[in-house]
């Protein structure tokens, strides 16, 4: 999986930085392809102190000095709790197949598991005027806002995090139960264990590599408990989880440089794969982080490899490694290389090559959906228009990477535009853009990307196809 792959991805054109068409063979063009567009509670709604939410960890977060570009927080966002109803008419106008959003921990339950009817009117009302629309709805549970009073008892370290979110699930299940297509229990538990607990980039900020791998194991526990729940209460529904995925190669030679390369994706895939498909975790994790073995309890495995209706796949970028002389890696850099707003590598191979290597390294690995892919860039408003080629042409490419490994026999199902809306982007603030629609964070004017046109009007042909 970690050895080059021949191409398959078409080069960049003048012609794919204006145009959204893919080949007439694509499986784009298939009407049971979905197609549609991704956003998260805590990077869109605001409303933080409102109708009895309470604080996140990245409230408390965004809220330490140092920890997010410019001082950001998400306390306003885009404000979509108060003008949700615009957005859901913004959403049916592209004409795209369906919808994926997270909900909010902290708004539907308040700190003794107890359900807060307001915050579960909000989610209610908006995925009911969803449905309404015709639109297949995607709801994450955990998209990283865990409660700080969970927080505050040890978060994802403490095993008893693992059963409140089952708590959280069973609520919210119940609660919505027939207004949900999929859902996905966590998103990216690779960010909120190795970025939460293992790095300190994002909150709750913690660094240590043995924290990193006890939150993982939890995180894991937490998925495979809720979808006991999920399935009793939601029969009609699917349920999945959804996780960020890595490409890694190496400039290097040498077999230790290749071993880099594969210890690199051990980590940041085989960490979460494994459990969920093997029921274990791959052993040579051990080797790379010394001391770090969670403890593991009799059974856990077991409610953690529970089978899935789907997986969610999200991917951005590739990263280079070289042996780092020891029992790990180092990364560097690729000069010369496109690179988005993020200072990430556009690398399409990557997301066929990943998709390829995990359809043929777990026999039971279920239905994909790329449950996010898109790109950062420095967008503005000029005349009222917003031109954005280079999201343009990253688009075609990924999913000419994705139409690829369909022909190769991975059974993908849908495909999630990252994002809807320009966001509050985590330690980042608002200034990396990921919308194809543009956000005036003074005004919180919408304003449609040349990308969304484009978009729009690729599924209004597909769509009035016989």
């Amino acid at each position: 999986m970690n050895q080059a792959a021949v191409s398959v991805i078409p080069p960049v054109s003048a012609a794919l930085e204006t145009e959204f068409s893919p080949p007439t063979d694509s499986v784009l063009w298939k009407k049971d392809f979905l197609l549609g567009v991704a956003t998260a509670a805590y990077q869109i709604e605001g409303a933080v102190h409102e109708d009895g939410r309470l604080p996140s960890i990245w409230d408390t977060f965004s809220a330490t000095p140092g920890k997010v570009l410019a001082g950001d927080t998400g306390e306003f966002a885009c404000d979509h709790y108060h003008r949700w109803e615009e957005d859901v008419e913004t959403i049916a106008a592209l004409n795209v197949d369906g919808y994926r959003l997270s909900i909010a921990w902290p708004r539907v339950m308040d700190e003794h598991g107890q359900p807060n009817a307001v915050g579960i009117a909000f989610y209610k009302n908006l995925l009911q005027r969803l449905k309404q629309k015709g639109l297949k709805t995607f709801v994450t549970l955990y998209h990283w806002d865990l409660p700080q009073h969970l927080e505050d008892r040890g978060g994802w370290l403490n095993r008893e995090t693992a059963y409140r979110f089952a708590d959280y699930a069973d609520l919210m299940s119940r609660e919505l139960s027939g207004l949900v297509d999929a859902w996905a229990t966590l998103n990216e538990p690779w960010c909120s264990a190795f970025h939460g607990y293992g790095g300190g980039h994002h909150a709750p900020g913690r660094a240590d590599v043995r924290y990193a791998t006890q939150a993982m194991h939890h995180l894991l526990l937490g998925h495979g408990l809720a979808l006991v729940h999920l399935r009793r209460n939601d029969p009609g529904a699917q349920v999945g989880l959804v996780a960020n995925v890595g490409r890694g190669t190496t400039t290097g030679s040498s077999a230790a440089d290749k071993r880099a390369a594969e210890l690199f994706e051990l980590q940041h895939n085989n960490w979460i794969f494994d459990p969920l498909f093997k029921k274990s975790y791959p052993e040579a994790l051990w080797s790379l982080w010394p001391g770090a073995k969670p403890l593991i309890l009799e059974g856990d495995m077991d409610i953690i490899g529970a089978p899935m209706d789907f997986l969610g796949i999200n991917y951005y970028f590739r990263t280079n490694v070289v042996s780092d002389g020891g029992h790990g890696y180092l990364e560097v850099d690729l000069e010369g290389v496109e690179r988005t707003q993020m200072g990430w590598e556009v690398y399409p191979q990557g997301l066929y090559d990943l998709l390829v290597g995990f359809h043929h390294e777990y026999a039971n690995l279920p239905p994909v959906y790329i449950t996010e892919n898109g790109t950062a860039s420095d967008d503005v408003v000029v005349d009222g228009k917003v031109a954005d080629p280079r999201r343009i042409s990253f688009l075609n490419r990924h999913l000419a990477a994705v139409d690829a490994a369909v022909k190769a026999g991975v059974d993908i199902r849908g495909y999630f535009i990252w994002s809807l809306l320009d966001n509050f982007e985590w330690a980042f603030g608002y200034e990396r853009r990921f919308g194809i629609i543009h956000v005036d964070y003074a005004t919180q004017k919408r304003t449609w990307k040349q990308s969304a046109f484009l978009v729009r009007d690729f599924l209004a042909r597909r769509n009035a196809q016989p």
